[in-house]
């Protein structure tokens, strides 16, 4: 399986000549989704949800399809008719020949006085890959590849490092790091790497692996 890292949360996965893409948001490249088979979306803020991006995947591969949650999927299933589908934590399903389990309900907290979105994680092909979306939910599986949100307004670096201690992943690379700055970075490699006892790497935009 190869996978590519975007800009922001989104990111490209390709096996057997199918592509599946995970929340190509406003903060991700505006051909983020194009060509995708499936797009999996975690939850409506527009840096994992944006329609512009969607419609673009969708009007470019009239067989794509998308899935998502009930939020999400009420705001832009009319303009897809028939290719919208609704997931919620619990269910599984096929999309571009990739298994999806998906796991969480919640988006994390970011003040006591916010109220609480809906979220999912998808965990992709029983635990090759998890990307929680904006919480950091234990799949209760084992993971090979975790998507790790290193920088959001809700989370903050020991909660991180603690969240791989949990989910034990095989490697970690991370996501959601739009807004951590350059100078930063050295910081949370160094710390994610010493105390969270996994391979924790960094993927610049653009850049693939082989997982």
């Amino acid at each position: 399986m190869k996978l590519t890292k975007k800009s922001h949360a989104c990111v490209r996965l390709e096996k057997d000549g199918r592509t599946l893409v995970i929340d190509p948001g406003g903060f991700s490249e505006q051909d983020a989704a194009l060509g995708a088979d499936a797009i999996l979306i975690t939850h409506e803020h527009p840096d994992h949800f944006d329609e512009f991006r969607l419609r673009a995947a969708m009007e470019n591969n009239p067989a794509a399809g998308i899935w998502t949650l009930r939020s999400v999927a009420d705001r832009i299933s009319a303009a897809f008719p028939g290719r919208v589908h609704t997931v919620g934590h619990g269910d599984t399903f096929t999309a571009a020949g990739f298994d999806v389990q998906v796991h969480g309900e919640l988006h994390a907290v970011i003040h006591p006085d916010i109220p609480r979105i809906t979220n999912v994680g998808y965990l992709i092909d029983g635990g090759r890959v998890f990307h929680p979306g904006d919480a950091l939910t234990v799949p209760g599986r084992p993971v090979e590849t975790l998507m790790l949100p290193v920088m959001a307004p809700w989370n903050k670096i020991s909660e991180v490092i603690d969240y791989v201690r949990e989910v034990r992943p095989q490697r970690a690379y991370d996501v959601h790091d739009a807004l951590l700055t350059d100078l930063a970075r050295p910081i949370y490699d160094r710390q994610i790497g010493a105390l969270g006892g996994t391979d924790h790497q960094r993927l610049t935009p653009g850049a693939s692996t082989e997982i």
